[in-house]
């Protein structure tokens, strides 16, 4: 029985040949190139995420982090005015210059020349006048006079019109209006005047007054003449109120 077992087995392996050996591995070879062809041609069936995984770059590292900023430590150098004795030039100008004051020496005393000076005599002191004394006590000299200043006189004044009118020279009549005569209309016109220091009227300005009767009564005030007034014996203007009356019987 065994014998029979063991002749099948040894002539099964003689049926083998190099051609079938050379069979089976182009077939194997064949299996193993159609599995690596067919992922390379469809494509679309491989994952999308391993398929992107495969083609892109990983992205780059990160950058390293910066250096730490060094602190710089500014050293503020005080320029000193005197270097080994000898002075030295600023290298900036001030804004602000200080001023300083020095007080005033005490005056020193001056104390006599020992065996005294040519035609000097005791109790004198140096500087003094050959053969003068000096006295212990000096004497002020008196404070000059202030005068007092002058008043000053006023360029204008103002005078009452009853007493204005007693300087007047020359006083032209006012003409009647005739329309205000035809309408019996009478009354005063009131102005006020500058007159100048020769006595003319350099300002006239209406008061209160008909204004039929105003135009008359303005046109002959211009004409007035006054006596120059004097204040402390100097002409000055004067600032008055005039009145002119209009009737119907002149």
């Amino acid at each position: 029985m065994f014998e029979q077992s063991l002749l099948e087995s040894a002539g099964f392996g003689k049926t083998k040949t190099k051609y079938t050996v050379f069979a089976s591995f182009f077939f194997q070879m064949l299996i193993v190139g159609v599995g690596i062809l067919i992922p390379l041609i469809w494509t679309n069936t491989l994952p999308a995420h391993q398929l992107i995984g495969f083609l892109v770059a990983p992205p780059p590292p990160p950058p390293p982090p910066p250096p730490p900023a060094a602190v710089i430590k500014v050293v503020k150098v005080i320029p000193r005015e005197f270097d080994t004795g000898k002075l030295m030039q600023p290298k900036a100008i001030p804004k602000n210059i200080a001023i300083i004051k020095e007080e005033d020496m005490p005056p020193v005393a001056l104390s006599g020349i020992t065996g005294g000076v040519p035609g000097g005599v005791p109790g004198g002191t140096p500087g003094g006048v050959i053969g003068g004394i000096i006295s212990a006590t000096a004497v002020a000299p008196p404070p000059p006079k202030v005068e007092a200043p002058k008043p000053v006189a006023p360029q204008r004044i103002k005078v009452g019109g009853n007493v204005q009118k007693a300087n007047l020279i020359h006083q032209p009549k006012p003409v009647y209006p005739p329309l205000a005569r035809q309408a019996r209309i009478q009354g005063t016109v009131k102005l006020n005047a500058i007159i100048s220091k020769e006595g003319a009227i350099e300002q006239l300005t209406l008061v209160t007054g008909h204004p039929l009767l105003v135009p008359s009564a303005m046109d002959a005030v211009r004409q007035w003449r006054y006596k120059p007034t004097l204040l402390n014996g100097e002409p000055v203007e004067v600032i008055t109120q005039i009145d002119v009356n209009f009737t119907l019987s002149q």
